[in-house]
């Protein structure tokens, strides 16, 4: 049986057995180290001396300049046990889902303190991002009671301590990461344990009930340790002599598991997740090689341990299609006897109308990766790439490192646990446009090439057929609101950050005008693809944020949100809209947004970057190749233009 370690983050390729060295060469070589240079270097399985090492030298490249601009996000790590040790390991780890992290963590037993105080260490570093870790020991549910009530009061008190964290990061604008506690493997009753109120697992249960509450009343973001300790075994999760002795959480065992997924839930609050699976097809989509062994050979279907292993495999993607995870095929193959099992044998459960992008050429598997990515108009780090080839799955990582490309054990039984616990499609929220994604981009590549064939642009932007609604920010997209804001970093003036929390303030501010903009045409629903975000003056209107989703880049969106802004502030007495825009390593690409829509140089922002200006006086709305339709808060349309 293949050996698939979760402890061993077994999706990951061992570290190289030169990796100290490698990271000692990144320091002291004269060129600058560019992000995927780290990104290879970090996607591997490190153990604690070697997260540490890897931790250090990210520190090394910073602190001399010599590392070329990756997302940075800075983390608290808020505990009352001991976590020093989870700094390093957490800041190793990031690399790998494509950003760098600084944490910080209060003394030990301040975390409360320094969260209430604006005074703090805490309040100096001003964390984007904190993790809440959650403890059953620390919080006073250690000890089981006989009475209901009793232990019902100290699982109130125990919440109570979180709520307090958790309003104090609400009032800085930090987003919140709110951890699960696993119950301990001891039992106190036996098999009736979980049948009486007071036992510490059913203190715990009724604790994880509540902090799920609470990150949904508060928009917070779940790491679900109580899970992933019951994915590994509670008895192995949990070390009483750590405990005893340094107040260690849990088995240093499993610090590399963890802080990875303490990492990719923070990809996933960066929008960094992949977006997009690519399926190699023989021995991988099924068993044998389609162009030696024809439809009627290869393995696939009931009967076979071998054919169901395939069956499992096309069953985990669809169900990650469900969730608006987009599925491309690269293959070296034939494209007719690639396409063949799809259209032909009867136990085939995916389907070509799954795939947005069907590749099967002889071509280099990285140069066709890089097309999958080209075609749905996708960045290659949104991309994770499934092959059962060894030696494909080092070429791409190679010629592509920021490619999420997971190790795979010998018996395809195991494909499907590698992918889902390779933790790439983290989300941190899940919305109706999400379920509708895979169709859009499917939908994008065929407008390529509808574009292709009518050659004129104005006329194929007629030809499309749109239909562009826009309203104001409500709590039906407002989950949506939030990925965009946090995911959109090219087409995005200011990479101005907002938790779902204050996008939900920002509903009812009446010093806020925002849109939610939606886009329809002949080929599909595109979804919400952008967002707008103006403070309100009396005499001019400040653009705080402006992102739009590059799959509809040139489709003159831009310039219909620009018509209602414009139309809101001169009925409210505005003279002016000002825009803003402030460069990042990403966003070059709308360096000139504000100026191709008509606005005049205003001087610069601070601390780097330019300011605009409309006069809303010499304002014409253009003559656009959509319908436009806006909405006041309800879903009733209260006006169509053409």
């Amino acid at each position: 049986m293949s050996d698939f370690s979760l402890k061993g983050l077994s999706w990951l390729p061992p570290a190289p057995n030169d990796f100290r060295k490698r990271g000692k060469s990144l320091v002291e070589g004269e060129e600058n180290v560019q992000p995927n240079d780290l990104v290879r270097l970090g996607s591997c399985a490190m153990n604690v001396d070697q997260l540490t090492a890897f931790s250090k030298t990210i520190k090394k490249l910073e602190n001399s300049g010599k590392l070329a601009a990756l997302t940075k996000v800075k983390v608290a790590l808020l505990s009352d046990g001991t976590t020093e040790h989870l700094i390093p390991a957490i800041e190793g780890s990031c690399p790998r889902h494509g950003f760098v992290a600084e944490v910080y963590a209060p003394a030990y037993g301040q975390a409360v303190q320094e969260a209430l105080d604006p005074e703090s260490g805490l309040a100096a570093f001003n964390p984007e991002v904190a993790l809440v870790v959650s403890d059953y020991r620390s919080l006073g549910m250690s000890s089981p009671h006989f009475s209901a009530e009793s232990a019902s009061e100290t699982v109130a008190i125990a919440l109570s301590k979180i709520q307090a964290i958790v309003r104090a990061l609400a009032h800085r604008g930090t987003t919140t990461i709110l951890q699960t506690m696993p119950a301990p493997a001891e039992p106190w009753c036996g098999n009736y344990d979980r049948r009486i109120d007071g036992s510490i697992s059913s203190m715990i249960e009724a604790f994880n009930r509540a902090l799920f509450e609470l990150a949904s009343e508060s928009s917070a973001v779940i790491l679900d340790v109580a899970n992933l300790a019951g994915q590994i075994g509670r008895s192995s999760w949990f070390d009483h002599s750590y405990w005893h002795r340094a107040k260690l959480p849990f088995s240093m065992d499993y610090v590399p598991l963890y802080a990875d997924h303490v990492s990719r839930v923070l990809s996933a609050i960066r929008g960094k997740s992949r977006k997009c699976l690519v399926l190699d097809l023989d021995n991988t989509c099924w068993g044998g090689v389609i162009g030696d062994d024809g439809v009627e050979g290869i393995r696939l279907g009931q009967g076979s341990a071998d054919g169901e292993a395939f069956l499992a495999i096309q069953s985990f993607a669809l169900d990650l299609k469900k969730r608006g995870i987009v599925l491309a095929v690269v293959s070296k193959n034939e494209d007719a006897a690639a396409r063949l099992p799809f259209r032909e044998h009867p136990d085939m459960l995916l389907k070509e109308d799954d795939i947005a992008v069907f590749l099967a050429n002889w071509n280099d598997k990285a140069t066709n990766i890089q097309h999958v990515a080209k075609t749905l108009n996708i960045g290659t780090d949104a991309l994770a790439f499934l092959d059962d080839n060894p030696a494909e799955r080092q070429r791409v990582r190679q010629m592509l490192p920021e490619v999420a490309v997971p190790e795979l054990p010998d018996d395809p039984a195991f494909y499907p646990s590698a992918l889902a616990h390779a933790g790439y499609f983290e989300t941190v929220g899940l919305s109706a446009d999400d379920a509708k994604r895979p169709d859009q981009y499917k939908a994008n590549a065929e407008r390529a090439v509808a574009l292709e064939q009518i050659g004129n642009y104005d006329d194929y932007l007629l030809s499309l057929d749109m239909t562009c609604s826009l309203q104001q920010f409500d709590k039906v997209g407002r989950t949506r609101i939030a990925q965009l804001i946090n995911k959109s970093n090219q087409f995005n003036l200011t990479t101005r950050r907002y938790t779902e929390a204050q996008v939900a303030s920002m509903e009812t501010d009446p010093d806020i005008f925002d849109l939610q903009v939606r886009l329809v045409d002949k080929f599909g629903d595109n979804g919400m693809i952008s967002v707008l975000i103006f403070k309100k003056g009396s005499q001019e209107w400040i653009c705080d944020s402006w992102l739009m989703s590059c799959r509809v880049l040139g489709r003159r969106v831009e310039e219909a949100a620009l018509s209602v802004v414009a139309s809101a502030a001169k009925q409210s007495g505005a003279k002016y809209l000002v825009g803003e825009y402030l460069p990042t390593a990403k966003n070059a690409m709308v360096a000139n947004h504000f100026q191709k829509l008509g606005f005049q140089a205003d001087g610069e922002a601070d601390p780097v970057g330019t300011l605009w200006r409309l006069d809303l006086e010499t304002y014409e709305v253009p003559t656009l190749p959509m319908k436009l339709v806006l909405f006041d808060q309800h879903p009733e349309p209260i006006s169509e233009t053409i």
